[in-house]
């Protein structure tokens, strides 16, 4: 037993009624068997103990075939344990992807999962479904799946309904493709037979690829989830789909409302109903709620009529597998033979770099893009892709649904560049082109220095507005500008490109946070320079300013030092001795590569007469003066007023020192000799 469930044995020998306590002690064990030890070391054993009985208690009666769900957020006062979440308690048939259509839907209510205990029990039920054994013989007994979730608290009984009907949805979703799991594989064998007897006005090898291609398929390359059946019929015409009774199976289950069901194709679709092509892949309208989150992949098989003309089609739902994307396209039948079609309209020699470039840029296209895309398609986006090589920019490839479903737009970005911020602002870019109502990414971050995102935005047939890629290409561009990037673009432009490059790898990444949300980066090209001078003569380096929003006899004053901070308290009494009153100040750390730690400290001022002030005059005088007091070569006293009042240099007021001092002496022997005649 697990330490951390002695606790929780010792309150079911103390608690429990001796007759069933030997049955509950080996149920807890087997309910908390596989869950992690930090988990349940993180619970008391008291709310451990109480969650165990519930479900218990619950699970004693089941109807056969349904899942018992139930719903709730316990308290002391009501169920006898509590938890600060609310509680999910599932009891149902075990079957595969039960916990990834549970928790896939407890995500899609924007809630957060935080505990989940799922054993798999071997139980006996009479006729009723009333349990009554456990353990039941694991050779004759079916197996149950018990599911305990915690998930964020609910209180709203409209959203906790909502969670249980979305729980019950799912679960017969999952329950559907289960079984007719086999009677679908079957079905695309039938497909399959159907294929090689007919004659489909379609090439020999469209056809070989595509019979290969379906019996790939078939070797765990694919999970079936859904197969329906339609006629296409023309209607005064229209053309339409007509869904052929009692063909649905899995979460294409016929209700008999969809028996009827005939659906006229939108406009922009009819001209796709009859084009003899014989397989399609794509993604479906419907979102997975079965085994892993997404859209359901859908493949769909045309059907021919005697004349030749596509007369209806099968259509396949499900998901393609792990192996489906790990194997290499030459390996797949229907991709193989695009790949080797692309590589020889590119003209190049399969040998060369350039040619295993694009093998390679082929082999590691997305895989669901590489299902879909045609062959007109995927060339220039491939040659593009050959052309972008590791130029560090953003590129943008889209490609619009032949159904109008949804536009994918494939963006290549710098990989340092790239953030979770930056993909939000680009998605919301997107969205609001392709006037998309959701979106979906697959993220791919390699040792290349090329990072690759996978957008698809989904949107409402007919309702996509042209748009020009290059122009979207730019506006994710400029989203994607960070300040180093703009501080790189201003030193180039300031003292151009060899140097401007040099002293970007120097200080693309110096400056602080704080600093790059109160200065541009062409504000900082200055301070770049005073940094640099600073690093070479080993000397402060300083700047007079105005701001151009400040008020009158309002200035700011940078001032740049190695090694150690500058403490305020150090320079405050220099500079109120120059007439000046500090109104705040804004340190900085730079860390430029190679070189010691910098310290710019940016200082409100306010000239105490508040006059207008000419800054460009008094720049040079001041920063004269300043650094001459800081070095000790001139004193900081009252004189330095001087300085900012009258614009005199330091040179200047240290003749009028001198004068001063001389006067000062003056008049105390003057005093002195008239008391001693006294």
């Amino acid at each position: 037993i697990p330490p951390a469930l002695v606790d929780v044995i010792d309150l079911v020998s103390t608690r429990v009624a001796p007759a069933e306590r030997p049955v509950i002690e080996l149920f807890v064990s087997e309910y908390f068997d596989g869950l992690d030890q930090e988990d349940l070391a993180s619970h008391r054993a008291e709310d451990l103990y109480g969650a165990a009985l519930s479900h218990w208690a619950f699970a004693r009666m089941r109807r056969p075939g349904i899942p018992s769900i139930r719903i709730r957020n316990p308290t002391i006062e009501e169920h006898g344990w509590q938890t600060t979440h609310t509680v999910i308690e599932i009891v149902n048939d075990d079957m595969p992807f039960l916990g990834d259509a549970v928790t896939m839907e407890v995500n899609r209510h924007g809630l957060m999962l935080h505990l989940i205990a799922h054993p798999i029990l071997s139980v006996k039920r009479n006729a009723e479904g009333r349990l009554v054994e456990f353990p039941g013989d694991p050779k004759k007994d079916p197996r149950e799946s018990w599911m305990h979730l915690q998930i964020d608290r609910v209180h709203d009984n409209a959203r906790l309904r909502s969670l249980h009907d979305g729980i019950a949805r799912v679960l017969a979703d999952t329950r559907a493709a289960v079984e007719d799991w086999q009677t679908m594989q079957a079905k695309m064998r039938e497909v399959i037979a159907e294929i090689a007897k007919s004659s489909a006005p379609v090439p020999p090898d469209e056809i070989a690829a595509g019979k290969a291609f379906l019996e790939w398929l078939l070797h765990d390359h694919f999970t079936f989830t859904g197969y329906r059946c339609h006629d296409l019929e023309a209607h005064d015409g229209m053309e339409s789909l007509r869904v052929i009774p009692e063909s649905g199976l899995g979460v294409l289950r016929s209700t008999e409302e969809e028996r009827r069901t005939v659906s006229t194709l939108p406009a922009n679709l009819q001209r796709h109903a009859r084009t003899r092509v014989l397989i399609v892949v794509t993604k479906s309208n419907l979102r997975s709620t079965v085994h892993r989150p997404g859209h359901f992949d859908y493949v769909g098989i045309k059907r021919f009529d005697a004349a030749g003309e596509v007369c209806g089609e099968h259509r396949f739902l499900g998901l393609f597998t792990s192996s489906a994307y790990s194997t290499t396209p030459t390996d797949i039948p229907f991709l193989k033979q695009k790949v080797a079609n692309i590589i020889g309209a590119a003209g190049l020699p399969p040998a060369s770099h350039a040619g295993r470039s694009l093998a390679h840029i082929l082999n590691n296209y997305p895989r669901d893009e590489l299902f879909q895309i045609s062959e007109k398609e995927l060339l220039p986006i491939a040659l593009g892709i050959l052309q972008l090589g590791e130029r560090q920019r953003i590129r943008l490839f889209t490609r619009r649904d032949t159904y109008d479903r949804f536009v994918t737009c494939l963006v290549f970005a710098p990989r340092e560049q790239y953030t979770t911020d930056l993909r939000r602002k680009w998605q919301a870019i997107l969205i609001d082109a392709l006037c998309g109502h959701a979106s979906e990414f697959d993220v791919s971050v390699t040792a290349s220095p090329l990072a690759q995102v996978l957008f698809t935005i989904y949107t409402t047939p007919g309702q996509i507005p042209s748009f020009d890629t290059r122009e979207l290409e730019t506006r994710l561009a400029l989203a994607a500008r960070r300040w180093e990037d703009n501080l790189h673009a201003a030193l180039i432009e300031r003292l151009g490109e060899a140097r401007g490059t040099e002293l970007q790898h120097q200080f693309g990444d110096a400056f602080p946070a704080g600093y790059r949300e109160d200065f541009a980066p062409r504000s900082a090209v200055a301070d770049v320079e005073m940094v640099v001078k600073t690093l070479t003569s080993d000397t402060p380096s300083m700047m007079l300013y105005r701001q151009i929003e400040a008020a009158p006899g309002q200035l700011r004053f940078k001032l740049v030092v190695k090694g150690a901070p500058i403490v305020l308290s150090d320079v405050l009494p220099m500079l109120e001795q120059m007439g000046l009153r500090v109104l705040d100040e804004r340190p900085y750390r730079i860390t430029p590569v190679g070189a010691p730690v910098i310290w710019l400290v940016d200082i409100g001022l306010a000239i105490h007469a508040a006059a207008e002030i000419d800054v460009e005059a008094l720049r040079p005088i001041f920063e004269k003066a300043f650094a001459d007091i800081i070095a000790g070569a001139i004193e900081s006293d009252p004189f330095n007023r001087l300085v900012t009042s009258a614009r005199l240099p330091a040179e200047d007021i240290v003749v009028l020192r001198a004068y001063g001092r001389y006067f000062d002496k003056s008049v105390f022997r003057c005093r002195n000799h008239s008391s001693k005649a006294h």
